[in-house]
């Protein structure tokens, strides 16, 4: 008996250990980003949106978004329908300057609707912006507060596809709100939505380059 008393206990506890390995394992990889204003973690979903989180890791490791920028916000004032902060390579400022034309580093991707992966546009959940369905590539946007407007079947845009989730705020959503805040004025179509001094990413890295 003594023998089976010691026996299960170690039984127990390497049983929990693997099950906490497993489990580290499996964890959704983390991405570090600091801004002008501070430092967002963000956590990424690619069990759920398996090609937008690969695109977006890929800009990632290869330093596309070292200074880039936060260039739109919107909120009740200037939106009725949504509230957000939306960035990334593109320079809505530079619109018709001499010589500049946006064109992302990276081909476009799928789309991966809300209804695909069963993400919804909930307060700090991270999208990407497009166009047409198929089209996004490097920019993205952050909800404040719900938006499920966002979502597929949502009214925001007129095809009804939604916009991709791929990932979530669990860090610095207080940076996220303080982005929000920053003055804004008209440009490229949207009124009272361009931040007047875009705040910059200085970096953008993962947690853990094992993921």
């Amino acid at each position: 008996m003594t023998v089976l008393r010691i026996i299960i206990p170690l039984l127990a506890f390497f049983t929990a250990a693997c099950s906490a390995g497993d489990n580290s394992a499996k964890a959704p990889p983390r991405i570090t980003m600091k801004t002008d204003l501070g430092v967002v973690v963000f956590e990424l979903y690619p069990d759920k949106a398996p090609v937008t989180v690969a695109n977006f890791l890929r800009y990632v490791d290869e330093g596309a978004y070292h200074g880039a920028a936060f260039y739109r916000a919107t909120h009740p004032e200037n939106d009725p329908m949504i509230e957000v902060i939306q960035g990334g390579l593109w320079e809505p400022r530079r619109e018709g300057e001499q010589g500049y034309a946006f064109v992302a580093p990276f081909p476009e991707i799928p789309h991966e609707t809300t209804q695909m992966s069963g993400l919804s546009h909930t307060d700090g959940m991270m999208s990407m912006a497009r166009n047409e369905p198929g089209t996004a590539s490097s920019e993205i946007f952050i909800s404040i507060g719900d938006n499920t407007e966002l979502d597929f079947g949502g009214a925001r845009n007129p095809d009804g596809q939604g916009f991709a989730v791929f990932g979530r705020v669990v860090e610095g959503m207080d940076v996220i709100h303080a982005i929000n805040a920053a003055p804004t004025s008209d440009g490229e179509g949207f009124e009272g939505q361009i931040i007047i001094e875009p705040i910059r990413i200085l970096n953008l890295t993962r947690n853990n380059k094992a993921l």
